[in-house]
């Protein structure tokens, strides 16, 4: 069970290369949430925002005991904080816009992830996975709020 939980935290592998490991795992989780944003269901992508969360809650601790305090090969709560950057986002059934779109929200929610502004910072301070899954998920919803504000202005 102990390595399922490393496996899963660390992003199905993603988050165990060298250089940049949140960014590798969030780059990762942008292939299912493609997926589920063409689908058409708009429930999947919220779904998937959930069970990341909730899958991140559960490998921390394991996640913990082997790479240390809030480890970097720990992006199952990068999956959740980039899956929240597209909460609300529908696909244009165009390829070239989706991918645009979906770029610019991994850069978007890598910037708030990264620079941690406006209070995503001390969300950190809480015990266990809630502080390392809580700053990403406002870092995913500073991203969020940032992209339907560019594609409304955009449209």
């Amino acid at each position: 069970m102990r390595s399922l939980k490393l496996f899963i935290g660390s992003g199905f592998g993603s988050g165990l290369i060298p250089f940049a490991p949140g960014t590798w795992g969030s780059l990762l989780s942008l292939v299912p949430i493609y997926f589920l944003m063409i689908s058409g269901n708009i429930f999947l992508v919220p779904l998937f925002v959930l069970i990341t969360s909730l899958l991140s809650l559960w490998v921390t601790s394991a996640c913990v005991e082997q790479w240390g305090e809030d480890p970097g090969k720990l992006v199952m709560d990068e999956w959740a904080g980039q899956a929240l950057t597209f909460l609300s986002i529908s696909s244009t059934g165009v390829l070239d816009s989706d991918l645009m779109i979906l770029g610019i929200g991994f850069i978007l929610f890598r910037i708030f992830d990264i620079l941690k502004p406006l209070g995503i910072n001390k969300l950190q301070k809480y015990d266990g996975g809630a502080g390392i899954l809580l700053d990403d998920l406002l870092a995913g919803l500073y991203a969020l709020i940032c992209l339907k504000s560019l594609i409304f202005f955009w449209s």
